[in-house]
């Protein structure tokens, strides 16, 4: 699999080696570095787009693309010894104490490499009183990597907010990692037969077993370049009318579309549950109203009016 962390490392490595090797074919190129020539010419595209802070005209790498041969004209640098500033160097070593207690993103003995490396250059700096921890309940957390790093398997009870239930199940863990400023348990859900994800801080409760995690062939972590949650087409399809108050829904969640109608907004987006939806709506009162499916829009109205029925009740204690 092709992930980001691969393409990263091979840009970093491209470009000196085609600093080398001035007019090399792409034939010869894609041969020593093992990739085919399709994907090399879309890592040529993106380094065009690289570059230092700017991003204008003599900021950007450069090269040029003579039929099949290439050669690096502008570097935009990359050849010169890095110089971080205080502030730099502070945030590269809180990122990578950060990955270090991040197991399964990548080689661990390679990231305190890095860190000491750094820590050293920076001195009295890589001393600053910074704690660095996963967010999140810190015994869980912790007790989960343990289990990953062990390769056991896992029982869970777990809340799924869409569904509004509490379920148990077993799992084989395949990586902790963090999104958004919150862990995330990535596990073969032997009860689903696919690979989940699960927030930790919705896992009621855990246990490892006594067995050993066993996914299967097809369990590979999911590429969370696009971000945690993936809209399918075959997830329900949701359009609402938004007021002003509901507008923060368009910049928390991924929408198909996006309409201005003046004072309401029209949005489209993927639901994984209309039950999770109904409860959207509902906690927006006036704001948010169902546009479609029809399945929703009934079900909003009829609990808004048992609501209202139940308010317009007279109190029997009363």
């Amino acid at each position: 699999m092709n992930t980001s962390a691969d393409r990263l490392s091979r840009l970093l490595n491209l470009v000196p080696y085609l600093l080398a090797r001035p007019g090399i074919t792409l034939g010869e190129a894609s041969g020593d570095l093992g990739v085919s020539e399709r994907q090399l010419r879309e890592d040529l595209e993106l380094l065009w787009v690289c570059g230092l802070p700017g991003y204008g005209p003599g900021d950007l790498i450069d090269m040029v693309l003579d039929g099949d041969r290439v050669t690096i004209t502008y570097d935009a640098g990359i050849d010169r010894p890095l110089r971080l500033t205080a502030d730099e160097a502070l945030a590269l070593v809180v990122a990578l104490r950060m990955l270090a207690e991040t197991p399964g993103v990548a080689d661990r003995d390679a990231i305190e490499r890095a860190l000491a490396k750094i820590e050293s250059a920076a001195g009295d700096l890589a001393g600053a009183p910074v704690a660095v921890s996963l967010p999140g309940n810190a015994d869980r957390v912790a007790g989960i990597r343990a289990a990953v790093e062990r390769g056991r398997a896992l029982e869970l009870t777990y809340y799924t907010a869409s569904r509004d239930a509490t379920t148990r199940r077993v799992v084989d863990p395949l990586r902790v990692f963090v999104a958004a400023g919150r862990p995330y348990l990535e596990a073969w859900c032997r009860r689903a037969e696919a690979v989940r994800l699960f927030r930790v801080d919705r896992i009621d409760a855990f246990a490892a077993l006594g067995e050993p995690a066993a996914p299967p062939p097809q369990a590979a972590p999911a590429d969370l370049a696009g971000g945690v949650f993936r809209a399918s087409t075959d997830l329900p399809l949701v359009t609402l009318r938004v007021g002003r108050a509901g507008r923060w829904i368009t910049e928390y969640y991924p929408c198909e579309r996006v309409t201005d109608h003046g004072d309401e907004w029209e949005v489209a987006l993927r639901v994984t549950d209309l039950a999770w939806a109904r409860r959207l709506v509902l906690g927006h009162g006036p704001h948010v109203r169902v546009v479609a499916p029809e399945e929703l829009r009934a079900a909003v109205a009829g609990e808004a009016a048992a609501a209202l029925q139940a308010y317009g009740s007279p109190d029997p204690a009363g």
